[in-house]
């Protein structure tokens, strides 16, 4: 049973970390090539899609991983996973103080009521967003270095 909920966490936090790696690799740039308002709109759009998904996928995520920890507390790897859970809790405190309050406001934008400084406040969720990517992306090589 422990193998299952080790598997399961880890397809769990990979995915997340491929959604978020798209995020910031992927969609972003497409977004930020579109003409006009067309990619502010774009964003805004996604700021509301996936700041409704993220979170409960984040939160759910560490859960995971603590119970993981706990289960798997006389196991090889256990110090890996209560490395990976760190990074997930940093993870989640970067998105709440850093990362969150920018979504929360572009989430509401339109080409009428955005603010002067739109297009730094996007450019300083992407450069958080970059690092947090990182973050998951170091909890997830952890989470698959315990599981094999």
């Amino acid at each position: 049973m422990l193998h299952a909920l080790q598997v399961f966490t880890t397809v769990v936090v990979g995915v997340m970390v491929g959604v978020e790696f798209a995020v910031a690799f992927v969609i972003n740039p497409i977004l930020n090539a579109l003409p006009q308002d067309s990619g502010q709109l774009g964003r805004a759009h996604g700021g509301r899609m996936l700041g409704a998904v993220m979170p409960v996928w984040y939160v759910g995520s560490l859960v995971l991983v603590a119970v993981w920890a706990v289960a798997g507390r006389h196991h090889h790897g256990t110090g890996l996973v209560v490395t990976a859970g760190a990074l997930l809790i940093l993870s989640v405190i970067m998105s709440i103080l850093l990362l969150v309050p920018i979504n929360n406001r572009s989430k509401t934008w339109t080409p009428e009521n955005r603010p002067a400084d739109w297009k730094q406040q996007t450019n300083r969720w992407d450069r958080y967003h970059y690092v947090r990517v990182a973050v998951i992306i170091a909890a997830f090589a952890l989470l698959a270095t315990a599981l094999g």
